[in-house]
């Protein structure tokens, strides 16, 4: 078995802690774990810019998405089985939704749209307040999937959500079932379900994000937290849960092993994501993890049971990459480099559209590309391919003549450079959909669509594709999206990686 290298993982993640320290801004906790524990906590930064103090082992942090991994692990205990379809346990979901299985829903395969990115497209930003029944009659009422399920990987918080209603109709309260499982036996005293961004943490770090002009704002988030992102804590309460699951300890025998079991698409591939939990290559080793992501808080864990040690990343600041320093401080424990960067001129620069007249899009800039509005950083692969380390946003692409070509989310797809696109002034006019209520304006000449109602109204200028696609983009805090405006006729489609059904129709 391959050592790690405990002493000189430390001194990478005490380095970027010294840097956040003398920075004098937010920061974050790196804590380094194996078998039997804790092995080096490296903290740095500011847990509240206001008040000066300072980030510990103890200071909790909004986990995000790490809290899949938990649910999914209730889910093997009380759900109903992976092959149950949503719709048998919970009335009035519309038939695409009731279709999904629980092992689509919480493998990220269930093409199941995204509550907050459907809510955006109908101009309801992620700082708006959304209760929890008013996103499950959302989701209940989406008309269709993003892609047939089991076809693709993306992303969705939307079957976490759905799989929380669903325990709660069988095991109670989601939150005291995590205590009483889980938290209690392996002592995560500190470990809290907000459901809520206002509701009390003890000792949350707050969480910032930096604008252009370099000044520090808190993040703020609006929706109900739910099961798919609501965890807070500090990372020894993590690593509690994890070297549990890495170890096969108590509550948590066996478990890593269902989590970590490879799923597979419905033609037999298999993904990088199992049940909340994916797979990350470093050199020739494969880690287990998953990220997270809140407006001012980003985290992500990685460890190996074969190597016995991890990494946790838990930070209060947007600006940090926190997969790539996970994996830094991972290939600094091995003695690996990091991941080889793509090299310029692997894929030119620029902006890209479907080949075929779909309203996918790519933009490549540098060693990233963003699809459909999700940007992932990409590293040289083999044979001129570059490639994702991202177990739920999976691409190998590359350049083939003016094209580029290759796989999205196990998806092939190619693109062909935007050029001398133009406004059609054929889109002018009213399209709403009245499912949601949800109306747009697009202005003389094609060149801006206009959205939103009172203070919220915004003009948002279209920037062409051609073949009918044009891009426009808002912004909520740190958060973007950019959605694709596809036109057919009478018919236009708001598209982003998230949320590609709700249409709109000329008034």
């Amino acid at each position: 078995m391959p050592r790690f290298d405990r002493s000189a993982a430390a001194a990478h993640a005490e380095a970027q802690a010294a840097a956040w320290t003398a920075e004098a801004g937010p920061g974050g906790a790196i804590l380094l774990f194996g078998r039997d524990g804790p092995t080096h906590a490296a903290c740095g930064g500011l847990a509240d810019l206001a008040h000066g103090l300072g980030i510990t082992p103890d200071t909790a942090f909004r986990w995000a998405s790490l809290t899949k991994q938990v649910l999914a692990a209730l889910a093997l205990r009380a759900g109903p089985g992976l092959e149950a379809r949503l719709g048998g346990h919970l009335p009035g979901l519309s038939p695409a939704v009731g279709a999904v299985t629980v092992g689509h829903a919480l493998g990220m395969t269930s093409g199941l749209p995204d509550a907050m990115e459907a809510a955006w497209q109908c101009h309801v930003p992620p700082s708006a307040a959304m209760s929890r029944d008013m996103l499950l009659d959302l989701v209940a009422r989406l008309p269709a999937l993003n892609y047939p399920q089991g076809t693709e990987i993306s992303y969705t918080n939307t079957g976490y959500r759905l799989m929380q209603h669903l325990l709660e109709g069988r095991a109670g309260d989601v939150g005291a079932a995590w205590r009483e499982t889980f938290f209690k036996p392996l002592g995560m005293a500190a470990t809290q379900f907000p459901e809520d961004w206002t509701d009390p943490v003890p000792g949350l770090a707050r969480g910032y994000w930096r604008d252009d002009a370099g000044r520090w704002h808190e993040g703020r988030y609006g929706p109900h937290l739910s099961a798919s992102g609501g965890l807070a804590g500090p990372a020894l309460d993590l690593a509690a849960w994890l070297v549990a699951l890495m170890a096969g300890h108590g509550p948590l025998a066996g478990v890593l092993d269902a989590l970590a079991a490879p799923r597979r698409l419905v033609d037999g591939r298999e993904t990088a994501y199992g049940l909340g939990l994916g797979r990350t290559p470093l050199g020739p080793h494969v880690l287990l993890g998953h990220g997270g992501s809140l407006p001012g808080f980003k985290n992500q864990v990685l460890f190996s049971r074969e190597l016995e040690a991890g990494v946790i990343v838990l930070t209060n600041r947007e600006d940090v990459d926190s997969l790539a320093l996970a994996l830094a401080v991972m290939a600094a424990g091995l003695g690996l480099d990091p991941a080889p960067p793509v090299l310029p001129g692997t894929l030119r620069p620029g902006l890209y559209a479907a080949a075929d007249g779909g309203p996918f899009w790519i933009e490549v800039e540098g060693s990233a590309v963003t699809f459909l509005g999700a940007r992932e950083g990409l590293v040289a692969g083999e044979d001129g391919w570059a490639v994702s380390c991202s177990p739920y946003m999976w691409m190998r692409l590359r350049q083939e003549g003016a094209a580029i070509a290759g796989e999205v989310n196990h998806v092939a797809r190619r693109f062909l450079p935007v050029q001398d696109a133009a406004h059609d002034p054929a889109w002018q006019g009213e399209w709403r959909n009245e499912e949601f209520g949800s109306a747009f304006a697009i202005g003389p000449g094609g060149g801006t669509l206009t959205m939103g109602t009172g203070p919220l109204r915004a003009a948002m200028p279209l920037l062409p594709l051609g073949g009918g696609r044009a891009l426009f983009r808002r912004a909520d805090g740190p958060w973007a999206q950019r959605p694709c405006l596809h036109v057919q006729g009478d018919r236009a489609r708001l598209v982003t990686n998230r949320c590609r059904v709700l249409d709109y129709r000329r008034a």
